[in-house]
């Protein structure tokens, strides 16, 4: 097993705190720009896993949805307007 590996200093970003990866890095672990990744503390070591590349189907989306959260109704009448009023 190979191992790539960097020292680095943790930073100020806004209100958070960050860590540049160095490119040697990234490509070891097979990560790139805008990738989503999980970031998880196990046993006192901040663990980072690159999530697959294949978007939430509908109904995944749909189970996250939090209308508390979200605002609720995207349009909230009393009446049917438009096209739907039969």
């Amino acid at each position: 097993m190979s191992r790539t590996e960097a020292v680095l200093d943790v930073k100020q970003w806004g209100n958070n705190l960050g860590v540049r990866l160095p490119v040697g890095v990234a490509r070891a672990a097979h990560l790139h720009v805008n990738q989503k990744v999980r970031i998880a503390v196990e046993d006192g070591r901040v663990v980072i896993t690159p999530l697959d590349r294949e978007g939430l189907s509908l109904e995944q989306r749909l189970a996250l949805y939090d209308p508390a959260r979200h605002g609720g109704e995207a349009m909230v009448t009393a009446e049917p307007v438009g096209a739907e009023k039969w």
